[in-house]
């Protein structure tokens, strides 16, 4: 089995021979698996974070990453981005000469090596939103993001997630992190201008408290799963009025938080959890 480091390219897979095995046959398969890289985030000169990701949509991680993180408010900050041509790092110049950058960064349970400025206790208000959906509409997000997920079909091994609204998908990235296609849909909508707020997040994996983090910054009230959320994150999304679903399946969810976004009743007062 070899890798050619030469074919990898810039659709995030690389070509890859291997053996398929079952109970009754087995053969050789020329395929792929998916490229994971370590790229560099300088800001203005200074080096502020290292990430393991997919080398696809940099720059747009990069701008998303700085969005959540909470160092710039909206691409009109970013006076220059570009990425290196060998793809291990990018480069953002911002228009402000001076940026505050924590020194502290916390290790997060994102898989791709996932990283935060954020202390995650923190207070955050409560999003000031209306937003109420069927739930059919989650239904349908699902399935444009099972149809989006173009990486996966080809090598699996890579999350996918989603920005719409209940009509409609407004942005798709897919990544070996899955926090990681939150920050690039952060920053494919600031590149194109697209409104974040009361918007949806419906994503391939596990719901982190990270990715609560992150959706708070975006201003999302709904995120939405094939799979679980955390403890932590529904904490946080019981404080933030945010509604979280998990176990999205073909006519099957499990709504965890403020139900009423989908139409249900709240459910009888808990305790906190700790």
């Amino acid at each position: 089995m070899t890798v050619t480091e030469e074919s990898a390219h810039e659709s995030g897979s690389i070509p890859f021979t291997y053996w398929s095995l079952n109970l009754d046959q087995s053969q050789v398969i020329e395929g792929g698996v998916i490229e994971e890289i370590v790229l560099s985030l300088f800001v203005n000169g200074q080096e502020i974070a290292t990430m393991m990701c997919s080398p696809v949509d940099q720059e747009a991680l990069a701008l998303g990453f700085l969005f959540n993180e909470g160092l710039i408010q909206s691409a009109n900050e970013v006076r220059l981005l570009r990425t290196n041509p060998a793809r291990t790092s990018v480069d953002v110049f911002l228009k402000a000469s001076l940026v505050n950058t924590p020194r502290r960064m916390v290790l997060t349970s994102g898989c791709g090596g996932g990283i935060t400025f954020a202390h995650l206790a923190q207070h955050y208000p409560a999003l000031d939103s209306n937003l109420v959906i069927a739930p059919q509409a989650i239904w349908d997000r699902m399935h444009d993001l099972n149809h989006s997920a173009t990486l996966y079909q080809q090598v699996r091994g890579v999350h996918t997630s989603v920005l719409a609204t209940p009509a409609k998908v407004l942005a798709t990235a897919e990544d070996i992190g899955r926090h990681n296609t939150i920050d690039k849909l952060a920053g494919k909508a600031l590149q194109a201008k697209i409104p974040m707020r009361d918007a949806i997040l419906v994503t391939s994996g596990r719901i982190s408290s990270e990715m609560l983090h992150k959706a708070r910054r975006m201003g999302i009230p709904l995120v939405a799963s094939r799979t679980a959320p955390t403890s932590i994150s529904v904490k946080l999304a019981q404080a933030w009025n945010i509604c979280v679903v998990g176990y999205v399946r073909q006519n099957g969810m499990r709504v965890y938080t403020h139900p009423h976004r989908v139409g249900l009743a709240d459910l009888p007062a808990r305790s906190p959890i700790i």
